[in-house]
């Protein structure tokens, strides 16, 4: 963080951890995970999933709310103005690089919804499902940094939540719009963390409610 920031006193004040915490994959389609497509098999990106899957393994395990999504639409009519043609021309419902890639999805467990914007609480139900679960802590999970997640991390923290985006488990395309915006919503909004760092958190989570 720039000295000038720092001055101004821009991340001076933690977020930490809650009471309770939930989990959003954001946007881990086949698309993203599947290099025969054209915007498939980021390194970031698989770094990201790789860990999210190790994440995940013990969130659900230990009862933590999870919510995934997709993006996908009916046609091009349906769509916002998107200016990735890839986008355009894959993010379809009957595409096959169009589900979450199952690797990552357990639909018998994750709330599991199609989102239409960037934010994977946008006109979803998501927060609602999270208020009903009392969760007071949102770890992001997913890709892209520089988009989904971005917008992602910024609702969250609009709907109050304590906001927690681990580095390893979100990915970008480039290296540098990656740090470039964990930078940037780690001065306002976030807490950028990492996979173990939320792995003890759920650890001390779970021993605290099996007390």
């Amino acid at each position: 963080m720039s000295d000038d920031y720092q001055r101004r006193s821009y991340g001076d004040t933690p977020v930490g951890f809650g009471s309770k915490p939930g989990v959003v994959v954001v946007d881990f389609m086949v698309a993203f995970t599947d290099p025969q497509y054209p915007l498939g098999g980021a390194p970031l990106v698989m770094r990201a999933f790789d860990n999210t899957v190790k994440l995940l393994d013990v969130a659900r395990r230990y009862n933590v709310p999870v919510a995934s999504c997709n993006t996908a639409y009916m046609n091009a009519r349906e769509m916002p103005y998107w200016k990735i043609s890839a986008v355009r021309d894959t993010f379809l419902h009957d595409h096959p690089s169009a589900p979450i890639d199952p690797r990552v999805h357990d639909p018998a467990y994750d709330l599991t919804v199609c989102k239409k914007g960037p934010s994977i609480f946008f006109n979803t139900g998501v927060a609602e499902y999270f208020n009903k679960e009392r969760v007071d802590t949102v770890i992001v999970t997913g890709c892209n940094t520089s988009g989904c997640i971005r917008a992602t991390a910024v609702d969250s923290f609009s709907y109050r939540y304590r906001t927690i985006v681990p580095e390893d488990c979100v990915g970008d395309i480039e290296e540098g719009p990656h740090h470039d915006n964990l930078r940037d919503i780690g001065r306002r909004y976030v807490d950028v963390s990492d996979l173990s760092t939320v792995l003890a958190y759920f650890e001390d989570w779970r021993k605290q409610n099996a007390a």
